[in-house]
């Protein structure tokens, strides 16, 4: 059983220990599910006001609903639509602060108001997207993405 306790009130160390956590939960598990599962339930868990934290697969040209914590969500995004489908399109975090003024934005749970996504990369190529939607506008900062960033930096190999 693993039990993780990360302090919030420093944004660079809440990131590198949850890198860390990230870290010890993917290693040695060669299972792609299994590690995003963990992976969002850390994030889900670690991270207050959010109300969605999960993964979107790349599969044949579209992304498709991995792991997640939150309620159920839109199954299928195109790419470039959406908040998602654009951070996949462009290979770019996207960092939202109101998702209704967002062009094109697909409302899988009308209580999110902002969002977090970031690409995940292997070997040039992105091969999903790490989502994040709270409540409040405004929720995600660029330390929030820098951070997301480097977690997703830390564990990506093992997300392919």
């Amino acid at each position: 059983m693993y039990s993780f306790s990360i302090p919030t009130d420093d944004p660079e160390a809440f990131y590198a220990e949850l890198a860390e956590a990230a870290d010890a939960l993917t290693a040695g598990e060669p299972d792609t599910i299994a590690n995003m599962a963990n992976v969002s339930a850390l994030i889900w868990q670690a991270m207050p006001r959010l109300n969605w934290a999960g993964f979107y697969r790349m599969i044949d040209g579209e992304l498709v609903l991995g792991p997640f914590q939150g309620k159920a969500a839109c199954i299928r995004i195109a790419i470039g639509k959406g908040v998602c489908g654009t951070a996949a399109a462009d290979a770019t975090t996207q960092l939202v602060d109101d998702v209704h003024a967002f062009p094109g934005h697909i409302a899988c749970d009308a209580d999110s108001r902002s969002e977090l996504v970031v690409p995940i990369m292997c070997d040039g190529a992105v091969i999903a997207v790490l989502d994040l939607d709270s409540p409040e506008p405004g929720r995600f900062a660029p330390a929030d993405a820098r951070g997301i960033e480097q977690v997703v930096a830390r564990i990506a190999a093992r997300l392919a």
